[in-house]
């Protein structure tokens, strides 16, 4: 690695484990940081080494949002301000990647104002890891590095080894995703529509394709509170499907979601790590499998230091 600007790999408090694997990847010791937590809740993070002349990559996934997006803005202003080459927000999961749009009146772009306050705190870089749409890329004014966990759910799938395949989507939105995986495995999709009655509340869903018979995966982004998963699972079950596994990239897994896919028809949850699961051990977790996305990211951060190509690295 070229030593004029030195790589130093830093993590927020939420992506200790992450970034420290990622760190190890490249053969690196993660970067040492401190945080004084005021009594109001207020909080500073400084470094505790030096980071002048140095690209600095800064790990952490903004799940839950608010105090973690914050503490990455201020990781990033002091490394600007302490003299930081260059500064990379390495975001697992870019959280808020579900506003971006006004999909009714007097609503806010979240996604975009979250790219303006990188922007503003002097990011030079993000990268993360499939947004919610792919055109949230353009609302940076600096380079994203956008990482598809296909790269691993892809050989996992493959290993499964099923005859009867198929790839579900759990909406009309994400056909464009599962179309992706199915040209990949040669193997045909199903749709599932849903109808919402509110945000994370759906009313019902229908499912158009051959379905019986098939090892239906159903393909998503991510699972919230795991309402539409496991209500697409159960129909897709109903409709003679003779497994059901889900593959979705971030695990947030809020609210009654780990309930919801304990009692569900789902066969298997596959996820990555871009957001650790919950340390309850209250929550059932027996069906998720979560597949490791560390190795492929820490490639990806070589290739960006040295100016090589990251496209070679990822599947699609």
């Amino acid at each position: 690695m070229n030593n004029v600007h030195p790589i130093k790999i830093f993590a927020c408090r939420n992506s200790q484990d992450f970034a420290a694997n990622v760190a190890k990847y490249l053969g690196l010791e993660l970067g040492q940081i401190g945080c004084d937590v005021f009594s109001d809740g207020e909080f500073q993070p400084v470094y505790l080494e030096s980071v002048r002349g140095a690209n600095v990559f800064i790990v952490q996934s903004t799940c839950p949002p608010v105090d973690n997006l914050m503490e990455l803005l201020l990781m990033i202003d002091a490394a600007k301000r302490a003299s930081a080459h260059q500064v990379c927000a390495v975001m697992p999961y870019f959280g808020w990647a579900r506003q971006d749009r006004k999909d009714r009146p007097r609503v806010s772009i979240g996604a975009k104002l979250v790219a303006n306050l990188l922007h503003a705190a002097g990011c030079d870089r993000v990268m993360t890891c499939d947004l919610h749409a792919d055109q949230i890329q353009g609302f940076f004014d600096f380079p994203v590095d956008h990482i598809y966990a296909s790269t691993v759910f892809i050989p996992y799938l493959q290993g499964l080894n099923n005859e009867n395949l198929a790839i579900a989507a759990p909406d009309m939105g994400g056909a464009k995703r599962a179309n992706t995986y199915a040209k990949h495995l040669k193997c045909p999709v199903i749709i599932c529509h849903k109808q919402r009655t509110k945000a994370n509340v759906v009313g019902s869903i229908t499912a158009i394709g051959e379905v019986e018979g098939k090892d239906v995966i159903i393909i998503d982004d991510m699972i919230d509170t795991a309402g539409t998963l496991t209500k697409a699972a159960n129909v897709l079950k109903e409709m003679g499907a003779k497994s059901v596994r889900a593959c979705a990239t971030h695990a947030v897994l809020s609210g009654p979601a780990y309930d919801r896919i304990a009692a569900s028809q789902l066969d298997e949850v596959i996820v990555s790590d871009t957001i650790k699961l919950s340390d309850d051990p209250s929550k059932d977790k027996s069906k998720i499998k979560v597949l490791p996305l560390e190795k492929t990211f820490a490639t990806i951060i070589s290739n960006v230091y040295n100016f090589e190509s990251i496209s070679q690295n990822l599947i699609f």
